[in-house]
C-alpha cells in the first residue's frame, strides 16, 4: 500500500491575504476555496507540478488526537526547482522576498550555488511560516 503525502496544513492568520500570497505571488494553483459547513472554510492550493498541496483553514476545530499549530509556526516545509536561479527570480518578480541562493560548504552556510542537490533559498508568508526551496538535478519524474 502506498502512503502518499498529498496535504499539508498551514497555519495562517488572514485567509484572503494567504490566498493571495500563495495563488498570486508563489503561483500555486487555487483548487478550492469553499465553506464546508457553518464557519469553516478551506482553501486547498498546489504548487506548480506538485501533487501535494497546502490547506489553509479557518474556523476547523482540531481533529482528537492532533494538536493545533499558532501561524507563523510551520517552518522547513521543501519545495524542489530544478533551476533554482530562475525559480527566485520569479518569485521576486512577483513581490516575494526570497533570501539569496546559499549553499552548505566548509565552513558551514556560503552564498551561491553548490554541487547536485546543494543549492537552496528561504522565503516566508505573511505569517511568518518558513520555505525552503532546494535545486534538484532532474524533474521528479525523471529521478
Amino acid at each position: 500500500m502506498n502512503w502518499t503525502l498529498e496535504v499539508v496544513p498551514v497555519p495562517v492568520t488572514d485567509m484572503d491575504r494567504a490566498k493571495e500570497f500563495y495563488g498570486d505571488r508563489c503561483g500555486f494553483k487555487i483548487d478550492l476555496d469553499d465553506e464546508v459547513a457553518p464557519g469553516m472554510r478551506i482553501i486547498q492550493a498546489t504548487p506548480p507540478g506538485s501533487r501535494c498541496s497546502i490547506a489553509l483553514l479557518d474556523g476547523m476545530p482540531t481533529m482528537p488526537g492532533t494538536k493545533e499549530m499558532a501561524p507563523g509556526t510551520l517552518h522547513g516545509l521543501q519545495l524542489c526547482v530544478t533551476d533554482i536561479e530562475a525559480a527566485r527570480a520569479e518569485l521576486v518578480e512577483r513581490g516575494v522576498e526570497v533570501s539569496s541562493v546559499m549553499h552548505v560548504g566548509a565552513t558551514g552556510w556560503e552564498d551561491g550555488k553548490g554541487e547536485t542537490w546543494n543549492s537552496f533559498m528561504t522565503f516566508e508568508d505573511p505569517d511568518g511560516n518558513g520555505w525552503v526551496v532546494q535545486e534538484a538535478p532532474s524533474e521528479l519524474s525523471e529521478r
